[in-house]
Protein backbone atom coordinates (compact mmCIF):
# COMPACT_ATOMS: atom_id res chain seq x y z
CA UNK A 1 0.00 0.00 0.00
CA UNK A 2 1.22 3.37 -0.91
CA UNK A 3 2.57 5.38 1.92
CA UNK A 4 0.02 8.66 2.36
CA UNK A 5 1.41 12.04 1.75
CA UNK A 6 2.28 14.50 4.92
CA UNK A 7 -0.89 16.58 3.58
CA UNK A 8 -3.44 13.46 3.93
CA UNK A 9 -1.70 12.73 7.01
CA UNK A 10 -2.64 16.00 8.85
CA UNK A 11 -5.91 16.13 6.95
CA UNK A 12 -6.32 12.89 9.01
CA UNK A 13 -4.90 13.83 12.08
CA UNK A 14 -7.29 16.86 12.33
CA UNK A 15 -10.28 14.81 11.97
CA UNK A 16 -10.93 15.61 7.98
CA UNK A 17 -11.17 13.53 5.12
CA UNK A 18 -8.27 14.57 2.12
CA UNK A 19 -10.04 16.41 -0.92
CA UNK A 20 -9.30 14.38 -3.48
CA UNK A 21 -7.31 16.54 -6.40
CA UNK A 22 -8.81 18.02 -9.10
CA UNK A 23 -12.89 17.75 -7.44
CA UNK A 24 -13.67 21.75 -7.41
CA UNK A 25 -12.60 21.93 -11.16
CA UNK A 26 -14.21 18.38 -12.27
CA UNK A 27 -17.17 19.93 -10.25
CA UNK A 28 -17.23 23.58 -12.35
CA UNK A 29 -16.39 21.39 -15.83
CA UNK A 30 -19.81 19.68 -15.49
CA UNK A 31 -21.52 22.31 -14.01
CA UNK A 32 -20.36 24.09 -17.36
CA UNK A 33 -21.02 21.41 -19.74
CA UNK A 34 -24.28 21.19 -18.30
CA UNK A 35 -25.00 24.90 -18.12
CA UNK A 36 -23.68 24.66 -22.17
CA UNK A 37 -25.72 21.45 -22.97
CA UNK A 38 -29.14 23.43 -21.88
CA UNK A 39 -27.66 26.74 -24.08
CA UNK A 40 -27.91 24.27 -26.90
CA UNK A 41 -30.96 21.93 -25.87
CA UNK A 42 -33.50 24.35 -24.86
CA UNK A 43 -33.18 26.61 -28.28
CA UNK A 44 -34.09 23.32 -30.16
CA UNK A 45 -36.31 21.62 -28.10
CA UNK A 46 -38.47 24.97 -28.48
CA UNK A 47 -38.17 25.44 -32.30
CA UNK A 48 -39.24 21.72 -32.10
CA UNK A 49 -42.25 22.14 -30.32
CA UNK A 50 -43.08 25.42 -31.89
CA UNK A 51 -43.38 23.89 -35.23
CA UNK A 52 -46.58 22.40 -34.63
CA UNK A 53 -48.70 25.24 -32.98
CA UNK A 54 -50.91 27.58 -34.91
CA UNK A 55 -50.10 31.01 -35.62
CA UNK A 56 -52.53 32.53 -33.57
CA UNK A 57 -50.97 30.00 -30.62
CA UNK A 58 -47.37 31.41 -31.32
CA UNK A 59 -48.35 35.03 -30.81
CA UNK A 60 -50.50 34.42 -27.56
CA UNK A 61 -48.46 32.15 -25.71
CA UNK A 62 -44.65 31.74 -27.20
CA UNK A 63 -43.16 29.09 -24.41
CA UNK A 64 -46.63 26.52 -24.27
CA UNK A 65 -47.22 23.52 -25.34
CA UNK A 66 -49.61 23.54 -28.85
CA UNK A 67 -53.13 22.61 -27.98
CA UNK A 68 -52.89 19.84 -30.92
CA UNK A 69 -50.60 18.38 -32.77
CA UNK A 70 -50.79 20.67 -36.17
CA UNK A 71 -48.61 18.56 -38.51
CA UNK A 72 -49.86 20.77 -41.82
CA UNK A 73 -47.35 22.91 -40.82
CA UNK A 74 -44.37 20.56 -41.94
CA UNK A 75 -47.00 19.79 -45.72
CA UNK A 76 -47.20 24.15 -45.74
CA UNK A 77 -43.25 24.35 -45.50
CA UNK A 78 -42.52 21.72 -47.75
CA UNK A 79 -45.07 22.39 -50.85
CA UNK A 80 -45.84 26.51 -50.41
CA UNK A 81 -42.62 27.21 -48.73
CA UNK A 82 -40.75 25.16 -51.32
CA UNK A 83 -38.20 23.60 -48.98
CA UNK A 84 -38.48 20.28 -50.97
CA UNK A 85 -37.21 22.42 -54.27
CA UNK A 86 -34.25 24.11 -51.40
CA UNK A 87 -33.32 20.98 -50.18
CA UNK A 88 -33.09 19.39 -54.18
CA UNK A 89 -30.74 22.65 -54.63
CA UNK A 90 -28.71 22.25 -51.91
CA UNK A 91 -28.00 18.37 -52.37
CA UNK A 92 -26.92 19.02 -56.36
CA UNK A 93 -24.44 21.49 -55.07
CA UNK A 94 -23.01 19.97 -52.27
CA UNK A 95 -22.30 16.11 -53.75
CA UNK A 96 -19.85 18.07 -55.93
CA UNK A 97 -18.67 20.80 -53.35
CA UNK A 98 -18.21 17.96 -50.40
CA UNK A 99 -16.55 15.49 -53.01
CA UNK A 100 -14.09 17.77 -54.49
CA UNK A 101 -13.25 19.18 -51.39
CA UNK A 102 -12.89 15.63 -49.87
CA UNK A 103 -10.72 14.44 -52.85
CA UNK A 104 -8.55 17.32 -53.18
CA UNK A 105 -8.05 18.34 -49.14
CA UNK A 106 -6.85 14.40 -49.01
CA UNK A 107 -4.69 14.36 -51.78
CA UNK A 108 -2.76 17.61 -50.98
CA UNK A 109 -2.90 16.78 -46.96
CA UNK A 110 -1.43 12.72 -47.62
CA UNK A 111 1.41 14.84 -50.00
CA UNK A 112 2.06 17.12 -47.08
CA UNK A 113 1.93 14.60 -44.29
CA UNK A 114 4.44 12.17 -45.60
CA UNK A 115 6.63 13.40 -48.13
CA UNK A 116 9.31 16.01 -48.05
CA UNK A 117 9.94 18.31 -51.12
CA UNK A 118 11.45 22.34 -50.85
CA UNK A 119 8.71 24.60 -49.60
CA UNK A 120 6.57 21.86 -48.04
CA UNK A 121 5.88 23.90 -44.42
CA UNK A 122 5.23 26.43 -46.69
CA UNK A 123 2.40 25.42 -48.50
CA UNK A 124 1.17 23.69 -45.28
CA UNK A 125 1.18 27.24 -43.14
CA UNK A 126 -0.52 28.73 -46.46
CA UNK A 127 -2.96 26.27 -46.07
CA UNK A 128 -3.46 26.91 -42.45
CA UNK A 129 -3.05 30.65 -42.42
CA UNK A 130 -6.51 30.46 -45.03
CA UNK A 131 -8.55 29.13 -42.54
CA UNK A 132 -7.95 32.92 -40.53
CA UNK A 133 -8.84 34.46 -43.83
CA UNK A 134 -12.23 36.40 -43.64
CA UNK A 135 -14.47 35.73 -46.37
CA UNK A 136 -16.22 39.06 -46.17
CA UNK A 137 -12.64 40.34 -47.80
CA UNK A 138 -13.43 37.91 -50.55
CA UNK A 139 -16.96 38.57 -51.33
CA UNK A 140 -15.73 41.22 -53.76
CA UNK A 141 -13.07 39.58 -55.57
CA UNK A 142 -15.41 36.03 -55.79
CA UNK A 143 -17.99 38.47 -57.69
CA UNK A 144 -15.66 39.82 -60.06
CA UNK A 145 -13.91 36.81 -61.02
CA UNK A 146 -16.95 34.17 -61.18
CA UNK A 147 -18.25 37.53 -63.64
CA UNK A 148 -15.16 37.13 -65.96
CA UNK A 149 -15.06 33.64 -66.31
CA UNK A 150 -19.03 33.39 -66.60
CA UNK A 151 -20.10 31.08 -63.38
CA UNK A 152 -21.33 33.86 -61.50
CA UNK A 153 -24.99 33.26 -60.88
CA UNK A 154 -24.61 29.35 -61.38
CA UNK A 155 -24.03 26.12 -59.55
CA UNK A 156 -20.34 25.38 -60.77
CA UNK A 157 -19.39 28.51 -59.74
CA UNK A 158 -20.36 28.05 -55.93
CA UNK A 159 -19.28 24.12 -56.32
CA UNK A 160 -15.62 25.62 -57.24
CA UNK A 161 -15.96 28.24 -54.14
CA UNK A 162 -17.66 26.20 -51.66
CA UNK A 163 -14.36 23.70 -52.34
CA UNK A 164 -11.69 26.63 -52.05
CA UNK A 165 -13.32 27.71 -48.81
CA UNK A 166 -13.69 24.35 -47.49
CA UNK A 167 -9.83 23.23 -48.21
CA UNK A 168 -7.51 25.80 -45.57
CA UNK A 169 -9.42 23.70 -42.80
CA UNK A 170 -9.67 20.06 -44.54
CA UNK A 171 -5.89 20.06 -45.27
CA UNK A 172 -4.86 21.14 -41.76
CA UNK A 173 -7.16 18.57 -40.26
CA UNK A 174 -5.94 15.88 -42.59
CA UNK A 175 -2.30 16.16 -42.36
CA UNK A 176 -2.17 15.98 -38.65
CA UNK A 177 -4.24 12.78 -38.84
CA UNK A 178 -2.01 11.51 -42.03
CA UNK A 179 0.75 11.55 -39.65
CA UNK A 180 -0.32 9.68 -36.91
CA UNK A 181 -0.99 6.80 -39.43
CA UNK A 182 2.06 3.67 -39.58
CA UNK A 183 4.45 4.18 -42.19
CA UNK A 184 4.87 0.18 -41.78
CA UNK A 185 2.08 -0.31 -44.35
CA UNK A 186 3.05 1.98 -47.07
CA UNK A 187 6.41 0.81 -46.59
CA UNK A 188 4.96 -3.17 -47.51
CA UNK A 189 3.32 -1.60 -49.83
CA UNK A 190 5.74 0.17 -51.83
CA UNK A 191 7.60 -3.47 -51.42
CA UNK A 192 5.12 -5.28 -53.00
CA UNK A 193 4.94 -2.73 -56.11
CA UNK A 194 2.44 0.19 -55.44
CA UNK A 195 2.94 3.15 -56.74
CA UNK A 196 1.90 6.14 -55.44
CA UNK A 197 -1.65 6.20 -56.94
CA UNK A 198 -2.99 3.02 -56.25
CA UNK A 199 -0.39 3.80 -52.35
CA UNK A 200 -3.15 6.62 -51.53
CA UNK A 201 -6.26 5.13 -52.38
CA UNK A 202 -5.74 1.28 -51.42
CA UNK A 203 -3.63 1.66 -48.56
CA UNK A 204 -3.63 4.78 -46.97
CA UNK A 205 -7.51 6.67 -47.54
CA UNK A 206 -9.04 2.78 -45.65
CA UNK A 207 -6.80 3.74 -42.91
CA UNK A 208 -7.47 7.41 -42.84
CA UNK A 209 -11.57 6.91 -43.07
CA UNK A 210 -12.16 7.64 -39.51
CA UNK A 211 -10.82 11.39 -39.80
CA UNK A 212 -11.97 10.94 -43.77
CA UNK A 213 -15.80 10.80 -42.08
CA UNK A 214 -15.07 13.59 -39.33
CA UNK A 215 -14.30 16.31 -42.13
CA UNK A 216 -16.82 15.37 -44.30
CA UNK A 217 -19.44 15.67 -41.36
CA UNK A 218 -17.95 18.90 -40.58
CA UNK A 219 -17.76 20.11 -44.27
CA UNK A 220 -21.49 19.24 -44.53
CA UNK A 221 -22.77 20.66 -41.82
CA UNK A 222 -20.21 24.58 -43.33
CA UNK A 223 -21.41 24.16 -46.30
CA UNK A 224 -25.29 23.21 -45.70
CA UNK A 225 -25.38 26.35 -43.43
CA UNK A 226 -22.92 29.14 -45.44
CA UNK A 227 -25.61 31.71 -46.33
CA UNK A 228 -23.31 34.82 -47.23
CA UNK A 229 -21.48 33.08 -50.38
CA UNK A 230 -24.89 31.53 -51.85
CA UNK A 231 -26.47 34.94 -51.01
CA UNK A 232 -23.94 37.13 -53.23
CA UNK A 233 -22.52 34.51 -55.84
CA UNK A 234 -25.90 32.64 -56.85
CA UNK A 235 -28.83 33.78 -58.99
CA UNK A 236 -31.20 36.03 -57.66
CA UNK A 237 -34.56 33.58 -58.55
CA UNK A 238 -35.84 32.43 -55.86
CA UNK A 239 -36.48 28.41 -57.33
CA UNK A 240 -32.62 28.18 -57.76
CA UNK A 241 -31.95 29.13 -53.83
CA UNK A 242 -30.16 26.82 -51.63
CA UNK A 243 -31.57 25.66 -48.57
CA UNK A 244 -30.37 28.71 -46.25
CA UNK A 245 -31.44 30.80 -48.80
CA UNK A 246 -34.55 29.36 -49.15
CA UNK A 247 -35.14 29.35 -44.76
CA UNK A 248 -34.64 33.24 -45.87
CA UNK A 249 -37.15 33.70 -48.47
CA UNK A 250 -39.57 31.10 -46.14
CA UNK A 251 -38.92 33.61 -43.43
CA UNK A 252 -39.83 36.54 -45.24
CA UNK A 253 -42.62 34.97 -47.12
CA UNK A 254 -44.90 33.59 -44.49
CA UNK A 255 -44.18 37.11 -42.18
CA UNK A 256 -46.37 38.43 -44.94
CA UNK A 257 -48.91 35.37 -45.24
CA UNK A 258 -48.73 34.72 -41.17
CA UNK A 259 -47.92 31.58 -41.07
CA UNK A 260 -45.33 31.25 -38.21
CA UNK A 261 -46.16 27.70 -37.75
CA UNK A 262 -44.74 26.93 -41.53
CA UNK A 263 -41.64 28.36 -40.81
CA UNK A 264 -40.64 26.86 -37.80
CA UNK A 265 -41.53 23.85 -39.53
CA UNK A 266 -39.22 24.61 -42.59
CA UNK A 267 -36.59 25.20 -39.84
CA UNK A 268 -36.79 21.86 -38.11
CA UNK A 269 -36.78 20.47 -42.01
CA UNK A 270 -33.36 22.36 -42.54
CA UNK A 271 -31.70 20.57 -39.34
CA UNK A 272 -32.84 17.07 -39.45
CA UNK A 273 -30.42 15.72 -42.09
CA UNK A 274 -27.75 17.55 -39.84
CA UNK A 275 -29.09 15.70 -37.24
CA UNK A 276 -29.08 12.30 -38.61
CA UNK A 277 -25.75 12.48 -39.89
CA UNK A 278 -24.19 13.28 -37.08
CA UNK A 279 -26.09 10.56 -35.06
CA UNK A 280 -25.07 7.93 -37.47
CA UNK A 281 -21.41 8.79 -37.69
CA UNK A 282 -20.95 10.08 -33.86
CA UNK A 283 -18.61 7.33 -33.16
CA UNK A 284 -16.50 8.10 -36.31
CA UNK A 285 -16.34 11.47 -35.76
CA UNK A 286 -15.22 10.98 -32.15
CA UNK A 287 -12.61 8.16 -33.40
CA UNK A 288 -11.77 11.04 -36.01
CA UNK A 289 -11.06 13.71 -33.78
CA UNK A 290 -9.29 11.95 -31.35
CA UNK A 291 -6.78 9.85 -33.57
CA UNK A 292 -5.93 13.36 -35.42
CA UNK A 293 -5.28 15.14 -31.86
CA UNK A 294 -2.72 12.05 -30.32
CA UNK A 295 0.59 12.39 -32.03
Amino acid sequence: MATDTAEQTAARSNGREPRSEGAVLNLFSQGFLWLWALMVIVPVVWVVVTSFKTSREIASDPLGLPAAMHFENYANAWTNGHIGGYFLNTVQVMAFSVTGTMLLGAMAAYVLARYEFPGNRLLYFAFAGGMMFPVFLALFPLFKTLQNVGLLNTYPGLVLVYIAYSLPFTVFFLTAFFRTLPTGVAEAATVDGAGHYRLFFQVMLPMAKPGLIAITIFNIIGQWNQFLLPLVLLSRNPEDAVISQGLANLALRQGYEGDSGALFAGTVLAMIPIFIAYVLFQRQIQAGLTAGAIK
